[in-house]
């Protein structure tokens, strides 16, 4: 793995002359986000050593490099997920990547269900902790203590300053969010309506395919993460029997303006 990161944060340096401060990955239906960057450089993942390549729909798939504001920033349009058939170390291969390219703050969105009755579709949910519920652990194998610690503490995964200027900024702005735990599930498919039920017992308020893998991967190598999840469908007996991913996508598109000035002026300011 550590061989496999650096050939590919060397061949991203010799090809682009930039170092930047900030991670973005961008989930389901947020991939515009990059409208807001002055791009300089855009790297597709088949091009890039080591690189998996996203399969899903509403995934572009590439590295994009430019600034917001006065910060430099990488995002990812598109990230891999478990159920597509990568391993975790493939899944969270690009965050590491991140790690030796300079960033040091990562943020994350996703596209999630709701199960907290204070949710509707369309809400915008700041990220505040996580459950593990994934069948397979990123960290699982030998540590190689370069990357970071064997045990890593798990007690602030997401960054509490970082939501407190995220909130900062929602209220000035008026953009309305909650906040929320977020619970993984290996996907693809979506929730019975038994298992959101699950989901609101174990004391999560909404649940998705993703983000929980790189967050570990991030704190692992202190790196200070942002989490921030967009409801597309809502886990009750009268939304249930119609949720498709293409109702998933246009509904994060609809929050997508909001998300994208949320996340823009946190990089901007904080």
């Amino acid at each position: 793995m550590w061989e496999q990161v650096q050939e590919t944060v060397n061949y991203i340096n010799n090809t682009i002359n930039f170092r930047p401060e900030y991670g973005v990955i961008l989930g389901s239906g947020l991939g515009s986000f990059t409208d807001d960057i002055q791009i300089e450089h855009t790297l597709p993942y088949n091009e890039i050593p080591n690189f998996p390549v996203s399969t899903v729909e509403g995934h572009k798939g590439a590295l994009v490099f430019g600034t917001i504001g006065d910060k430099k920033v990488v995002a990812m349009q598109g990230r891999f997920h478990y159920y597509e058939g990568y391993d975790m170390k493939q899944v969270t291969f690009p965050v590491r990547v991140m790690k030796y390219l300079g960033v040091e703050k990562l943020i994350v969105s996703n596209a999630s269900g709701g199960v907290n009755p204070d949710y509707k579709v369309g809400s915008i949910v700041i990220i505040k902790d996580h459950i593990n519920l994934l069948p397979e652990h990123p960290l699982r194998g030998k540590n190689d203590l370069r990357f970071g610690p064997r045990f890593v503490n798990m007690s602030e995964p997401y960054s509490r300053k970082m939501i407190a200027a995220a909130k900062t900024i929602a209220y000035e702005l008026q953009i309305d969010v909650k906040d929320g735990v977020y619970l993984g599930l290996q996907g693809p498919t979506f929730e019975t309506l038994a298992e959101y039920k699950m989901v609101k017992a174990m004391g999560g308020d909404c649940v998705g395919m993703s983000t929980v893998p790189e967050v570990i991967v991030a704190r692992h190598m202190e790196l200070e993460t942002f989490g921030i999840s967009v409801i597309t469908d809502m886990g009750d007996e009268e939304s249930i029997d119609t949720i498709t991913h293409k109702e998933v996508l246009e509904a994060a598109k609809t929050a997508e303006p909001k998300v994208r000035k949320l996340i823009s002026e946190l990089i901007k300011r904080y």
